[in-house]
Order: C-alpha cells, then sequence, then structure tokens
C-alpha cells in the first residue's frame, strides 16, 4: 500500500492498459480507499499499417481493461490519443532513425503521452477532478510525511493548477526491489511537475509478488502475457516499420578494422551501434560498431570485444534533472550509478557537468590524447586522475540553463547508441536523465587511432 499513499482519500484517475500490472495497481488505489477512476488511452494507427492486423489490437486490450473496472467497481474511460501520440513519440522516432540515432520510445510515450498529453486533456476536459494520475509502473516516488498531510498548488506543462499533495521538488523518484522490472528508466523524462501528480502503486512490489495479487483477487487479466518490443509497434516488426516509413537505401558494410567491402545492407537506419543480429556474414559472429549517414555505410566487427575496443566513455546531453539533487561528490557519499538501457545493470561512472561547448571540448581532448599515444598513455590517464577530483561535480550551465556531461564508466559496456538515454542514480534515488550524444574513441594500444568525438554514432 505504501505506493498509495495511503492515510487521506484521494481522487486518482488510474491509467488501465487491459495488462495485469495496471489491473493491480486499480485494485491497489481501491484497497487504499482512494476514489478511483479508469482510464484507457485509445492509439490505433490502422491507416499506417494498411491493415496489418486481422482485428483492432486494442479491443483485446480495452475488453480486459472493462472487465477489470468493473469487477472493482469503478467507471472507465476511452480517450483517443492517436494524434497525439503520432505527432510526439512516432514522428519523432522515425526523424531520430532517419538521423541515424537509436530513439526511445517508450521513454517519450511516458513523458509526452501518458504523463503529458493526458495530463493537458485533463486539465481541459476534467479541471482539478483529479488528485493523483496512477499507473502500473515499477517505480517508487518519495514525498516526505510531512508532505503527506497539506495541500500545494502545482503546475502541469500546460500551465494550469492541480492539487499534488505536496511541492513538487519533494517527490523523489526512486529504484523498486524488482531490479528486472524496474520501469525508473523509462520515467526519467518526466518533469518534476509530472512526477508531483503521479502515483505509481507497485512501486513496492516484484513481478511474482504482482503475479499472486492478481490471481487471489481474480483478475481477469492475471494470466495475461506481458507486452513485448517498442510500445507502439504492437505485432509490427522493428525492421517492417522502418521500411515502411523510410524505405530501402542499399550500401556496402565494411569491415572496421581495414575498410574492406564485406557485404550490402538496405540501409543504415535497420543497424544499430553494438547490434549482433541481422548481419548474414560468413566468420561471424559481426557486430555493428559505426554508421556513417552520409556515405550510407555500416562499419562491422568481429573483434568487438577485444581489450582494446574501450567503449568506456561518452556524451549526453542535455540533461532533464527530476528534482534539485545533484550528483553528490563528498566523502562517503554513495557511488555515483548511471543505465545506458532499461535493464538491472548499472556501471559506476565519473560525470563531468557542463555547457554543451565545455563538454565537447574535454571529450575531443580526451579522445585527441588517447589517439596521439597509441592508447591511453600518460597524458590521457592523467586526465582520468583530474576526474576523479573535479569530474564528478557541478559545473556551470549553458543558454537556458542546459547542462550536458562526459561520461566516464569503470568498465567497458556493450554499445553506446547515439539517441538511447543516460539514466543516472545515487543512493537509490533517479537523479535525471540525458540523451547520448555519441561515444569516445579512447582505443587503447593495439586498437585503431581516435576519431571524430562523436562518431561511433
Amino acid at each position: 500500500m505504501a505506493g498509495c499513499e495511503p492515510g487521506r482519500r484521494l481522487r486518482v484517475a488510474v491509467l488501465v492498459s487491459g495488462g495485469v500490472d495496471s489491473s493491480v495497481a486499480l485494485s491497489l488505489v481501491r484497497a487504499a480507499g482512494h476514489e478511483a477512476v479508469g482510464f484507457y488511452l485509445q492509439i490505433w494507427f490502422q491507416e499506417d499499417f494498411r491493415n496489418f492486423w486481422d482485428a483492432c489490437p486494442w479491443e483485446e486490450d480495452l475488453a480486459y481493461a472493462r472487465q477489470v473496472c468493473e469487477s472493482a467497481g469503478v467507471p472507465l474511460e476511452v480517450v483517443p490519443m492517436t494524434d497525439q501520440y503520432w505527432d510526439r513519440v512516432v514522428a519523432h522516432s522515425v526523424a531520430e532513425i532517419k538521423a541515424g540515432r537509436t530513439p526511445n520510445p517508450d521513454m517519450l510515450c511516458n513523458s509526452r503521452v501518458k504523463f503529458g498529453a493526458f495530463f493537458e486533456w485533463l486539465d481541459e476536459h476534467q479541471p482539478e477532478r483529479f488528485d493523483r494520475v496512477a499507473s502500473g509502473h515499477y517505480a517508487r516516488l518519495v514525498r516526505p510525511q510531512a508532505g503527506l498531510h497539506r495541500q500545494v498548488e502545482t503546475h502541469s506543462n500546460s500551465g494550469s493548477s492541480s492539487s499534488s499533495g505536496t511541492g513538487s521538488s519533494e517527490v523523489r523518484l526512486a529504484l523498486t526491489p524488482d531490479a528486472v522490472k524496474d520501469q525508473t528508466y523509462f520515467l526519467a523524462q518526466l518533469s518534476s511537475q509530472q512526477l508531483a501528480r503521479a502515483m505509481f502503486p507497485l512501486g513496492c512490489l516484484t513481478k511474482p509478488q504482482v503475479r499472486s495479487l492478481a490471481a487471489a483477487a481474480g483478475l481477469a487479466t492475471s494470466g495475461r502475457k506481458d507486452s513485448q518490443g517498442i510500445c507502439f509497434l504492437g505485432k509490427v516488426r522493428f525492421g517492417e516499420f522502418v521500411r515502411e516509413h523510410l524505405g530501402t537505401w542499399p550500401g556496402p558494410l565494411v569491415e572496421a578494422e581495414n575498410g574492406a567491402v564485406v557485404g550490402l545492407h538496405e540501409g543504415y537506419w535497420f543497424y544499430t551501434v553494438g547490434q549482433r543480429g541481422g548481419i548474414k556474414l560468413p566468420g561471424g559472429p559481426w557486430y555493428v560498431v559505426a554508421k556513417d549517414m552520409r556515405l550510407n555505410t555500416v562499419s562491422i566487427s568481429r573483434r568487438y570485444h577485444e581489450q582494446g575496443k574501450r567503449r568506456d566513455a561518452f556524451t549526453a546531453g542535455p540533461f532533464n534533472w527530476l528534482g534539485p539533487e545533484r550528483p553528490d561528490v563528498s566523502p562517503g557519499a554513495p557511488p555515483l550509478l548511471v543505465k545506458v538501457r532499461h535493464g538491472p545493470a548499472t556501471a559506476r561512472c565519473r560525470v563531468l557537468l557542463g555547457p554543451a561547448a565545455a563538454v565537447e571540448a574535454w571529450a575531443a581532448r580526451m579522445a585527441a590524447l588517447a589517439g596521439s599515444e597509441g592508447g591511453e598513455g600518460g597524458e590521457a590517464r592523467q586526465l582520468r586522475e583530474e576526474d576523479v577530483t573535479c569530474g564528478s561535480g557541478v559545473g556551470g550551465a549553458g543558454p537556458g540553463g542546459e547542462q550536458h556531461g562526459l561520461f566516464l564508466l569503470e568498465e567497458r559496456d556493450q554499445g553506446l547508441a547515439a539517441g538511447q538515454y543516460a539514466v543516472l542514480y545515487q543512493g537509490g534515488t533517479c537523479l535525471g536523465a540525458a540523451k547520448i550524444q555519441g561515444a569516445i574513441n579512447t582505443a587503447a594500444v593495439g586498437g585503431a587511432a581516435a576519431g571524430p568525438v562523436g562518431a561511433a554514432v
């Protein structure tokens, strides 16, 4: 019940999807004594996918959502969100793919639709009706105990006010007990105002516990499988979606170590850095290591995991900070951790924060030093030693207060793809996120010479 803010009666809009997680979230909200209304966000691209499905994919989900709401004794409202979803998530994702980056539609869906466009819809059509918007995300919100018993006005992105029950700056996004299912990564682009209006009833539960609760309550969704893949694609494969919107553009597959053309591809937009599957060449496994969007070349390698290929430094920005907290580098502070993709894996890191120009200059110096010495020699190592003392602090900001970061990982990563997000954690709290701009080539002795910063897109 801790994720439901027990202790006083709240008016809660619950996002239901027809899955087990949102169904249990609704049940917990009701069990906590809150007034609840279910909302199903209807999204359907029938024309775009040329009737790929035999039946509308949302009809089955909506049927389950109705059953769950009826059994809980709460009304259900259906809100069309197709246009908002297309404009704010799908169109942006297509543009990012064409630019050679790897977008994260699920992260955009949360910040721009579920807790963005839907908030705007509530403020316009049902202003001040709800204190919270709850969802079935695996995430925790930490609010001061004193804040549970007072009302403070906060504002949504659209500018209209809503009763939140606590000031937005007091809300912290925190990790959950289920490291595999934890979804704080996907919520790290929310604003502090959005977090203040949110509620995550599953925050203290694991997936097996949620399944058990669903079965014990006899919920219609207790046996449904979890949805997989990119949120807006449904049964459509990613490659089919890309082909539909960007077509094909045949080009060479180039072996990174010697520049030899070893095969052909149908377009650089079908590949992402670190990808292994889909490269049907003998002598593998082959991995994608870089893309050149101007020349339409995809560089691949069979030596992806050799020690000389570091993949432990990258630039990212601008930062979206979830609250006033910044990385703490004082003695005895918890280690700073980063996730570069959804999942349980985190990496210890150091990060230099500052304006974009300053971060780019520092990254260029690191790449140049590594290349000039044939690897990470004395001066490049010195640069890392400097970072120990000054690189994890909070630097200045650029125009509009934007901050970017140069990240140094304590271990190599399997693939740093531009367009994905780096999400920072410390002491179990999610501090914020920044979009990865590019990896920095700090190849060790025996590796290839350092290329331009951000070349490994």
